[in-house]
């Protein structure tokens, strides 16, 4: 078994184009999840779309931390937790470039959806889990 660092999970989350994404409501607490597709970047940097008008949107402006998991094949998972920033600026592009090399069509929607906006979340804690034999689970924290 490879060392779980930064490097495996890379590889380990960009095998996958579809994460859940729970975020909660400031104000009321309501917890909403959702089935999002996504890019991870080098840095465990995670990448998706949304749209103003959305539940999760109104979530991520007033409270930013969430929550993700990505897997489940294999009871083999990375729960991730971490903070949302809304990409609204060139100097986000580079962001929104690893989103559009998993999923080119979003540069269209990117266009022509509106109210359409990119977020990228920062890792705060991240657990690999894999309960096959050897069963191995192991957390890494970030700064």
């Amino acid at each position: 078994m490879a060392a779980i660092n930064e490097a495996f999970l890379y590889d380990f989350i960009r095998q996958h184009k579809l994460c859940v994404l729970a975020t909660s409501g400031l104000e009321d607490h309501r917890p909403e999840a959702a089935v999002v597709g996504f890019a991870v970047t080098e840095r465990l940097e995670i990448i998706f779309d949304t749209v103003r008008s959305s539940r999760k949107y109104r979530n991520l402006v007033t409270q930013p931390r969430v929550a993700v998991v990505v897997g489940w094949k294999h009871e083999t998972t990375v729960q991730y937790e971490g903070e949302a920033i809304e990409l609204d600026g060139p100097e986000d592009d580079g962001f929104r470039e690893a989103y559009y090399a998993v999923y080119p069509d979003g540069r269209e929607r990117a266009v022509t959806w509106d109210g359409l906006v990119h977020f990228m979340v920062r890792p705060k804690w991240i657990r690999y889990s894999n309960f096959n034999d050897p069963v191995v689970i192991e957390e890494l924290r970030f700064s």
